[in-house]
């Protein structure tokens, strides 16, 4: 049976000084993120500079499959030193 799973990722990013600063983060995440096979969107935060909501959307055709890309991409989120991960969250829509 098909899987799909959502990480809500809540960061904070003390480095930055402007929503362009953010961006520049974010684009470098999202980046990263793409070459795991992952959708990613920003979900909230839009007009705060140093706070940010992501979800990442990976879809399998078995619950573990997915577990697995979203795992990696919750780690590929924390090997950056320019934010800390507030929250993190994995909610199965299917």
């Amino acid at each position: 049976m098909p899987a799909i799973g959502l990480l809500s990722v809540e960061l904070h990013i003390p480095g930055s000084r402007s929503l362009k600063d953010k961006r520049g983060v974010l684009r470098s995440i999202k980046d990263r993120l793409r070459k795991l096979n992952v959708s990613v969107t920003e979900l909230d935060y839009h007009e705060l500079h140093q706070r940010s909501a992501l979800g990442v959307v990976a879809i399998g055709s078995t619950r573990s499959v997915v577990d697995r890309s979203l795992s990696t991409a919750n780690d590929e989120i924390g090997k950056r030193a320019d934010h800390v991960i507030l929250s993190m969250a994995i909610d199965w829509l299917m």
